[in-house]
């Protein structure tokens, strides 16, 4: 075993280690034994870190810290197909819909989190930046070489589809990377304010709007998401009376 390798992290424990195989009598293998499993854990936990940062989150959210209580119009029953590795072995997808800060980029990245802890690779793009940047590589001749990192992710997250405007190849471009991954049966996670409907005028292209969501839904699943914005909850909350004060109605226009 090559401990020089594994960025410190057995050596770093290597004397406390030491100590407690002294003080219980620990044998030579069972020492041994204990070695080698920090040594797993530590380099997996390196893994996750180094996964998560190419990922390009631009927060890390897990599944434990989703408010269920707030957001009530999904249960974390309904996304336990997505939180295990059915995900990647059945090539599952998930069309999150809903308006802004009900939560859609929370559960997708904790999905892509999720299957990251589980071995998996993840990328996470802007739905505009994805789809500027293949147009113009369209535009170059070099499509190709660009969808290479999108079409080979374990887990591909999409945010915002249909909140800002795109070139009018985004349908093209975007059916490249969707087509690729739905005959590798690899995952897509979106998330939109738009129904998928109006995803035809988004796109530019009505056609392929349309086979780009069949394949999605095919093995996946559209989810709709209700309520006010997390974000502002502190706003709908009423100020609490003080005691011993009385209410006033002020009448009038």
């Amino acid at each position: 075993m090559n401990l020089g390798r594994s960025n410190s992290g057995t050596l770093r424990v290597y004397p406390e280690l030491t100590a407690q195989a002294e003080e219980q009598d620990m044998g030579h293998r069972d020492f041994l034994a204990v070695l080698i499993a920090e040594e797993v854990a530590n380099r997996g936990q390196t893994r996750i870190r180094r996964t998560v940062h190419r990922a390009g989150f631009p927060f890390l959210a897990t599944i434990e810290d989703f408010d269920f209580t707030f957001q009530t119009s999904v249960k974390q029953s309904l996304l336990g197909s997505f939180l295990g590795p059915e995900l990647m072995s059945e090539g599952r997808n998930l069309i999150l819909c809903g308006p802004a800060g009900v939560g859609k980029t929370h559960l997708a990245i904790a999905i892509a989190y999720r299957a990251i802890q589980n071995g998996s690779t993840a990328i996470f793009r802007e739905a505009n930046y994805l789809i500027e940047e293949l147009s113009e590589a369209s535009h170059d001749k070099r499509l190709r070489q660009a969808i290479e990192p999108y079409t080979h992710a374990g887990v591909l997250v999409i945010d915002e589809i249909g909140y800002l405007t795109y070139p009018p190849d985004a349908a093209n471009v975007l059916f490249q990377i969707v087509n690729q991954r739905h005959l590798a049966r690899r995952p897509i996670v979106f998330t939109t304010n738009k129904p998928l409907a109006a995803w035809a005028d988004v796109l530019h292209d009505a056609d392929l709007a349309e086979a780009i969501i069949d394949r999605v839904l095919e093995r996946g699943r559209f989810l709709e998401l209700r309520g006010t914005s997390y974000r502002t909850k502190h706003l709908n909350k009423k100020p609490a009376a003080k005691p011993g004060s009385r209410r006033v109605r002020v009448s009038g226009k």
